[in-house]
């Protein structure tokens, strides 16, 4: 059976993290590895289309790449260090590194986030290994212009060379100091996934389960955990039959995975026995009240904006101060709500001129919000976000 370019796709976007993870663990540098898994994944695009998918993808693609960079090794290095390296690669894989954490992916975020590295860069260098983001993809993520996430990631890059910052299992003492990027590294790698790709939300779900796992009694990893199960068991419902982009207050709630739901309010209820509150907690409390509500006007908007104001207390952020002001336009009105959002800058983010378009459409402003509809088209990547909000500007402009 013969596999096309949709079905190479998939698999690149299920394995690349692991192939790139495996690889680094052997070889030991960064470039190599991913240049290594990119000539695999090439090899795999002349081949597969004839021979069909390998038994098992993944050990195809780690092998090939394994054979890829001994090739190179051995064009590139001195006869010794070329037969040592051959050696080494060639050997079976070691016996796994004792410590607390085993997997491949997870060691690789926590090898990230070595506080040597600005706290950006963890994060930008992990979702480019683990997720195989591209440049432009992570650079909307962190609203920064595409030249400057390049520097960004080459930088971190060259840091972990140059201060020899080694690919390995953190000790349990170094675990404090790097959990902060570790877990912003899993919730952008969800947010990813959530604009579009499936299997980055079911990787950062895995990698946040074996979080709680290592950690245990770290309640911003258990609130993490809680927060991406909530938003998932919404995804169900996230989009109608023909593909089209559902809005929460629009949702089929008997479409949501109870299952997740129940999952996620047990970890809330377990964070607020703790009593150690933390934005990725909070978060997660705004979605289990969103759950709570069997009908979108039954929600407990005012428990909303008062979670958003504590949010604000601990993690103030133009984000989070947008989210509690669609909080206040149900408590207050979308004109009180209007004045908080005029105020923010958030120019480059398509979610601000959305929210903003839909304030103004509530007050009748409706040339207004035309043009912060034809913004936020403007800067939407998303396909099913951007024809939704094509289909609310021309339906109003119609009024």
């Amino acid at each position: 059976m013969t596999t096309d370019a949709a079905g190479i796709e998939a698999v690149f976007r299920a394995e690349y993290g692991r192939a790139v993870s495996v690889l680094i663990r052997l070889l030991g540098d960064i470039d190599l590895a991913e240049e290594a898994v990119q000539d695999a994944f090439t090899t795999a695009v002349a081949k597969w289309p004839e021979t069909g998918t390998p038994p098992s993808p993944a050990g195809w693609i780690i092998t090939t790449a394994r054979n890829r960079a001994v090739d190179r090794l051995r064009r590139e290095s001195s006869r010794e260090a070329r037969h040592a390296e051959a050696v080494r690669l060639h050997a079976p894989d070691e016996t796994a590194e004792e410590g607390p954490v085993r997997d491949d992916r997870l060691r690789l975020i926590f090898t990230c986030c070595h506080p040597a590295l600005a706290p950006q860069a963890q994060v930008a260098l992990t979702l480019r290994l683990l997720g195989g983001l591209t440049t432009p993809q992570i650079a909307r993520a962190f609203l920064v212009p595409e030249a400057t996430m390049a520097q960004r990631i080459v930088r971190a890059k060259a840091k972990i060379r140059d201060a020899g910052i080694p690919y390995r299992i953190p000790r349990d003492a170094d675990l404090p100091d790097r959990v902060d990027g570790v877990l912003a590294v899993v919730y952008l790698v969800f947010n990813e996934g959530y604009g579009g790709r499936a299997d980055l939300c079911t990787e950062a779900v895995r990698l946040g389960r074996l979080l709680v796992e290592l950690m245990p009694d770290e309640p911003e990893a258990l609130g993490l955990l809680a927060l991406m199960l909530l938003i998932e068991a919404r995804r169900p419902a996230r989009t109608s039959g023909d593909g089209d982009l559902v809005l929460l207050a629009d949702q089929d709630r008997s479409r949501w995975d109870r299952g997740l739901i129940a999952e996620g309010q047990d970890l809330v209820r377990r964070c607020l026995r703790r009593n150690r509150p933390g934005p990725y907690q909070i978060q997660a409390a705004v979605n289990a009240v969103h759950s709570d509500a069997p009908t979108a006007d039954a929600t407990d908007w005012d428990q909303i904006r008062r979670l958003y104001d504590q949010l604000m207390a601990l993690a103030p952020s133009s984000v989070v101060a947008l989210n509690r002001a669609v909080a206040v336009a149900e408590t207050e009105g979308p004109g009180t709500a209007l004045a908080l959002v005029e105020d923010l800058d958030l120019a480059g983010y398509p979610a601000f001129h959305a929210v903003r378009a839909d304030l103004l459409r509530r007050l009748g402003r409706t040339g207004e919000a035309v043009e912060a509809y034809d913004a936020a088209v403007a800067l939407t990547e998303s396909a099913p976000e951007r024809a939704h909000l094509e289909r609310v500007r021309a339906a109003l402009a119609k009024s």
